[in-house]
């Protein structure tokens, strides 16, 4: 008897639109919002920049890339800032700064080399702290053969 209840009621809020206003404006059926700001980097596959589940951001990895031009910035270090500011970019558009960031998982292809651009990338972004939590992780290869990727979660409460 729950089942068929539950069944029908999911066939009125579906034929009453429920659901396909949530999709109309982004969100899944349990108000999960696909981010796409203007200015951000275009996915080139089945990914988005990123999502607001309640009050959490989470932004997908984000390199080096140029949105204007749509390319690889020159320089790992220039490469570096890039991924930073793009991450930075999608959460500013939800209303969290870098100091809201909860968790920041970085990719390098090699640790040794990048690791310290890394870390001055972030002392120039966050001064002398407090950092948020971070991992990075030494990978074999990224798309199109960069050298970094970051990914970010942030706290930013809905007002």
């Amino acid at each position: 008897m729950i089942v068929r209840t539950l069944a029908l009621a999911t066939a009125l809020a579906i034929s009453a639109g429920a659901y396909s206003t949530a999709s109309a404006e982004g969100l899944s059926p349990n108000g999960v919002k696909t981010l796409a700001p203007e200015g951000g980097i275009k996915p080139t596959a089945t990914w988005s920049l990123g999502t607001r589940a309640g009050d959490f951001v989470f932004v997908a990895g984000m390199r080096g890339i140029d949105a204007k031009s749509n390319s690889l910035v020159e320089g790992d270090e220039g490469r570096v800032r890039q991924a930073f500011m793009n991450m930075k970019m999608i959460a500013e558009s939800e209303g969290a700064t870098l100091r809201d960031a909860v968790r920041l998982v970085v990719y390098v292809t090699d640790m040794y080399r990048y690791r310290p651009i890394v870390n001055a990338i972030q002392k120039e972004l966050w001064g002398d702290g407090p950092y948020p939590p971070r991992t990075i992780i030494e990978v074999d290869r990224l798309n199109q053969d960069d050298i970094v990727e970051v990914e970010g979660t942030f706290y930013a409460p809905k007002s």
